[in-house]
């Protein structure tokens, strides 16, 4: 069983290789060229910032990291969520000082949505325990229930609980949008080989159920939250369908 187990480890080693060739063929997303400035300020605030130093510290501690939605993954949601809160906070000309708050609090919620990602309804699960971790923190009730909803609120087709506030709302819409970016080229190139390589799937029911779950990704295109998002947010799909049909095509030649 351990060696068969192996070998099923080694082939999607292999095909994961492959969606990384392929997808190195098409263009990133024009989001990062078009917001290369609020992205990079994102970065820069990431990087700088000693409370999200902190729980960034704390979730690469804790975050369980093999099943495709680990360190990595939740950073690239911060920093995209914190991108698009600065896009939109621009757009509704929200004072500097105010939008900087919101900016930390998009990418705590980033850093800390898929904390409980293996649990059963994992949104509740990781609101409830982002509540506690928040306890150590210096943010206030206001900022932590922010927090809290907009990840109770990231799930694909699971509820939208509307925020009593419009910086609320912007909050949960930017960290919908900016994890399901990763739905596009990442999905192929990283996501979806830790979650079947940890579930043990066969390549067989992995090549059964591949039809069904390109449908499922494509149903996200019409699901985008902030109006950059929905503008954008499109395009990331439509290149991870692609990355998707070809390696789909690749792998019944080879298997």
């Amino acid at each position: 069983m351990g060696k068969v187990h192996k070998q099923m480890k080694e082939i999607y080693k292999r095909l994961q290789q492959e969606a990384i060739r392929i997808a190195g063929k098409y263009p990133p997303p024009d989001f990062y060229a078009d917001f290369a400035e609020e992205i990079e300020r994102s970065q820069r605030f990431f990087n700088t910032d000693s409370a999200i130093g902190s729980i960034y510290e704390y979730v690469a501690g804790t975050i369980e990291d093999d099943y495709g939605h680990g360190i990595d993954h939740v950073r690239e949601v911060a920093l995209d969520a914190g991108a698009l809160t600065l896009i939109e906070g621009g757009r509704l000309k929200i004072p500097e000082t105010y939008l900087i708050d919101r900016l930390r609090l998009a990418q705590c919620a980033g850093l800390l949505h898929d904390i409980r990602r293996k649990a059963k309804k994992h949104a509740e699960a990781g609101a409830i325990a982002a509540r506690e971790i928040l306890c150590d923190y210096k943010f206030s009730e206001d900022d932590v229930a922010d927090i809290c909803l907009a990840i109770r609120n990231h799930e694909a087709f699971g509820e939208n609980n509307q925020s009593a506030t419009d910086a609320g709302s912007l909050l949960s819409d930017s960290l919908y949008d900016g994890d399901k970016f990763r739905w596009g080229p990442e999905n192929f190139t990283r996501t979806i080989w830790g979650m079947v390589s940890f579930l043990g799937i066969s390549v067989d029911q992995f090549l059964e159920h591949y039809p069904r779950g390109m449908a499922f990704l494509s149903r996200i295109r019409s699901t985008f939250r902030t109006p950059t998002g929905k503008a954008y947010g499109p395009q990331f799909i439509d290149l991870g369908l692609a990355i998707g049909n070809d390696l789909y095509e690749q792998v019944n030649k080879e298997l």
